[in-house]
């Protein structure tokens, strides 16, 4: 199965460069989640006791709403990467990369859909999806509840989950939390912090898997280009 993902990389990748242009016409926007295993709202004594010791490892997923990617239409479909870096992510005196990743793609696309939605995730991450390990074809549910702001879901196969809420009081524990570590991912229209509900990742290509709750360590968003 490995052999097969990484098989199936190679030849994704190698259909990118003719979406190195990609988007220059055109416009794309959709909803966003993200996981890291660091909190990224909390106080500097929290995030002094994590650094260096966890953050390496992120989800990031986008859901396109409307649009197109280097002239393939995209509305429908998304993408999510599973990122295990050599540092914690957004520590500004620690180097992530290169980092490895794993990037998911909507079953449902077509392969020029699927290529355009690895290469559109890339664009979006300043070069934290560079060294992908493994690009698979699965069922993406991603679900935003627009009566409950900061409930979202995500399912990735039996791979990743990812479910949120909004913070409250009880979630402020030094009472001088503040977005700590910005969102991994560039062009978002707006983005907050929220805690995970749930977070697990049981892939195989990383090294590292995970099943955890609880944490302040979340963002769900808008993205736009």
């Amino acid at each position: 199965m490995k052999a097969k993902l990484v098989l199936l990389a190679a030849a994704m990748l190698a259909a990118m460069p003719a979406l190195a242009q990609a988007n220059v016409n055109g416009k794309i926007s959709g909803d966003y989640m993200e996981f890291r295993n660091a909190d990224v709202y909390t106080g500097p004594c929290f995030a002094n006791s994590e650094v260096g010791l966890s953050g390496q490892d992120a989800v990031l997923a986008w859901h396109v709403a409307d649009g197109e990617w280097g002239g393939v239409p995209l509305a429908g479909l998304s993408v999510a990467a599973v990122v295990r870096a050599n540092a914690t992510l957004g520590d500004p005196y620690g180097d992530p990369l290169p980092a490895k990743a794993v990037v998911f793609v909507d079953e449902r696309a077509s392969d020029a859909q699927r290529a355009a939605l690895v290469n559109f995730a890339q664009s979006q991450t300043g070069g934290l999806l560079n060294s992908v390990v493994a690009i698979a074809p699965a069922p993406i549910s991603f679900a935003v509840d627009g009566s409950h702001m900061g409930f979202a879901s995500l399912a990735v196969g039996n791979v990743v989950k990812l479910a949120t809420r909004a913070l409250v009081m009880t979630d402020m524990i030094c009472h001088n939390e503040e977005v700590y570590y910005q969102p991994l991912a560039s062009h978002l229209a707006h983005a907050m912090p929220v805690v995970e509900r749930v977070s697990s990742y049981q892939g195989d290509s990383l090294g590292v898997t995970w099943n955890e709750s609880g944490r302040r360590s979340s963002f769900v968003g808008k993205f736009a280009e």
